[in-house]
């Protein structure tokens, strides 16, 4: 755990050698808020391959970088893509940015992310403002010694996402007439999509909606006492009983295209925050 603060140390200073701002708002730009970066005010990018330690995405549609700058007033830094179980990463390794984050002053964590639709009442495109989650992983960053100057050996998982941050979202959403639903998220290693009988589970569990990323990162949120808001994009309706073969370019297309709502919400929340 010494090794994970060095760490942190190393990012932190190589950091700010470019920038001497202390963000209160950090966003993770998965899928779905891409574009944020361009409602960044006097943004400063650093490449992640500038920051010891950090990882770089493999992930297509995903930038390699931090941008710093304003968004509506507040000073924010945007991670400009995420970082998976999928692509080989280790948790430790995904959730770093998270501690640096934190470490660079940030009180708030927005993460977003694209996922299967599993309740029946949901549609492609539509927005879920994530309430809870379930971790099907199978593993989970805390695993290993507790540093207590980062955070508790255990800690409380009762409200990972943020109740006040939620309510201010869904307010924000029905003054700009943007559709939401709340729902539980559960977690995936990926990368193959879920079978029927996958499916049929995750619902049964009581899940709304199915992803491969996200929960690492709320874990670690939580654990270094960051509030957490959590956003998603239904991309793919996912009914066991009624479940055609996924089309990538057809669920990328539905992120793109959900995308400006995603983004007007998430820039009115973090203006009221």
């Amino acid at each position: 755990m010494n090794d994970l603060k060095s760490k942190i140390t190393a990012a932190v200073k190589a950091i700010r050698t470019k920038v001497k701002s202390s963000p209160r708002i950090g966003i993770i730009l998965g899928t779905g808020l891409g574009n944020l970066t361009e409602k960044i005010k006097n943004p400063v990018a650093i490449p992640y391959n500038k920051v010891p330690h950090f990882p770089e995405s493999t992930v297509v549609s995903h930038k390699n970088e931090l941008v710093f700058g304003t968004i509506a007033g507040k000073d924010i830094v945007a991670l400009g893509g995420r970082f998976h179980i999928y692509e080989g990463y280790s948790p430790e390794q995904i959730t770093l940015p998270v501690r640096v984050v934190k470490a660079l002053g940030a009180e708030i964590l927005i993460v977003s992310n694209a996922s299967g639709g599993l309740n029946p009442h949901f549609s492609k495109g539509d927005i879920v403002i994530i309430e809870d989650h379930i971790n099907f992983m199978g593993v989970n960053p805390l695993i290993g010694p507790n540093d207590d100057s980062l955070g508790p050996r255990f800690p409380d998982m009762s409200r990972p996402y943020d109740p006040e941050l939620i309510r201010l979202a869904e307010k924000s959403a029905l003054e700009k007439r943007i559709k939401t639903h709340k729902g539980v998220y559960v977690a995936v290693t990926g990368p193959n999509l879920e079978t029927r009988a996958e499916y049929r589970l995750f619902r049964n569990a009581g899940a709304d909606c199915v992803g491969m990323s996200t929960v690492p990162e709320v874990i670690t949120a939580v654990h270094c006492g960051l509030r957490v808001l959590g956003i998603s994009i239904i991309t793919d309706i996912c009914l066991p009983d009624a479940l055609e073969p996924a089309n990538i370019k057809e669920i990328i297309a539905i992120a793109n295209n959900a995308e400006p709502k995603m983004t007007e919400l998430v820039t009115e929340v973090i203006g009221k925050s």
